[in-house]
């Protein structure tokens, strides 16, 4: 909702912006499964900014400082800016621009601003996917100006001011932003899925090693004067790894905004691949066969209930093995009909099914990209 009244935090600011979003999630395990509450639906959202100005801009920042330190204000979304289409004159009502990939909000605000000028608000009527509807005209001219949502916030931490020579220096001032939104409603059309789930299939992780450990849950049983025992806490093993991510764009970086979203912390899932070719195909498979065969494996037992997936450059195709039996060339893995040819050459890999293993996820954002690392665990089935 719109609020004349809100002061403005109107400076522009440097790169990188700090992000943290948070959620809330209960973790209920027992030995062979775990249960997961998502006990916030929209995350907190809080946001790191650092401005550098003159002696003017310094004043100004204290003095709204000191004035809203424990009040409300309204905050530019700059990680979220994108630049108009067009030039915007003084009786403009209307401003064209990609809105897709921002949290434009009707009725609410925006802001517009020259390159490194500060922000100018105007009141956000109606959202469209090409354009703002705005309750009154702009009020001035401005060619090719940044556009960015803005948000009701209030200060969490003491704004640092740091002077330096020839009237210069740098305010950094933390947010948290209020009237969050679940953003994870809906599913993407466009991302790979499995049994339901999404695949990561993202060109950040093929290019990072992805360093992983597989261990058992013990308790160690000491009694002091006899040998140790071990009880196993869980049934099954679980493996951690950790992946550091990189988007670009506006709408790859907000594709992974809702992602995340639908995540909701550690209530949701995903599969994630293994990128470690850990089956051979010894032959084609044809669009319509029911089994694969693949280079000798130690122990078959292990395979049937494993998914794997089929790493094409026209898309990847996923498929659960159902039953493994021995092959004069190896192995024969039964799963379901590809529906298209696969190629002995294509990489196979297996998939893990994982969940973050932390409610909170940080982000630093750049002019045209964004990283943040997320640390992951494995689930059972």
């Amino acid at each position: 909702m719109s609020d004349p009244d809100l002061p403005l935090w109107p400076f522009p600011v440097r790169q990188p912006v700090s992000e943290v979003l948070e959620w809330q999630t209960d973790v209920l395990a027992c030995a062979a499964a775990e249960q997961r509450l998502a006990l916030r639906a929209a995350p907190r959202e809080s946001l790191t900014y650092t401005h550098l100005l003159d002696a003017g801009g310094l004043a100004r920042a204290a003095a709204l400082a000191r004035a809203g330190y424990l009040g409300d204000g309204l905050l530019p979304l700059w990680h979220q800016a994108g630049r108009a289409a067009t030039d915007l004159a003084a009786d403009d009502s209307v401003i064209f621009l990609d809105t897709a990939a921002a949290d434009y909000r009707a009725p609410g605000e925006a802001i517009v601003a020259l390159d490194g000028g500060e922000a100018l608000r105007v009141a956000v009527a109606a959202v469209w996917p090409d354009r703002l509807e705005l309750s009154s005209p702009v009020g001035a001219a401005l060619t090719r100006p940044l556009v960015a949502p803005a948000r009701r916030a209030f200060l969490t931490a003491p704004v640092s001011i740091e002077r330096r020579r020839q009237s210069l220096g740098s305010v950094t001032a933390s947010f948290a932003l209020r009237d969050g939104a679940d953003l994870g409603t809906s599913a993407d059309p466009a991302a790979t899925s499995h049994l339901g789930l999404a695949v990561l299939t993202d060109p950040a992780v093929l290019r990072q090693p992805l360093a992983a450990s597989l261990a058992q849950s013990l308790e160690i049983i000491d009694n002091g004067f006899g040998p140790l025992v071990a009880e196993p806490l869980l049934n099954y093993p679980q493996e951690r790894c950790s992946l550091t991510l990189i988007d670009r764009g506006r709408s790859a970086i907000w594709s992974r905004r809702r992602w995340l979203h639908r995540l909701r912390g550690r209530q949701g899932a995903f599969w994630l691949p293994s990128w470690g070719r850990e089956l051979r195909l010894q032959a084609a498979v044809p669009a319509n066969a029911t089994s694969m065969i693949v280079a000798p494996l130690e122990d078959l037992t292990l395979w049937p209930g494993r998914q794997v997936m089929f790493e094409r450059t026209s898309g990847p195709i996923c498929r659960a093995i159902t039953a493994a039996s021995y092959h004069a060339l190896g192995a024969r893995l039964s799963i379901a009909a590809p529906g298209i040819t696969i190629a002995a050459a294509t990489p196979v890999h297996l998939l893990t099914r994982m969940r973050l293993d932390t409610d909170r996820i940080e982000f630093e954002h750049f002019a045209s990209r964004t990283e943040f690392s997320l640390a992951l665990i494995s689930v059972p089935a």
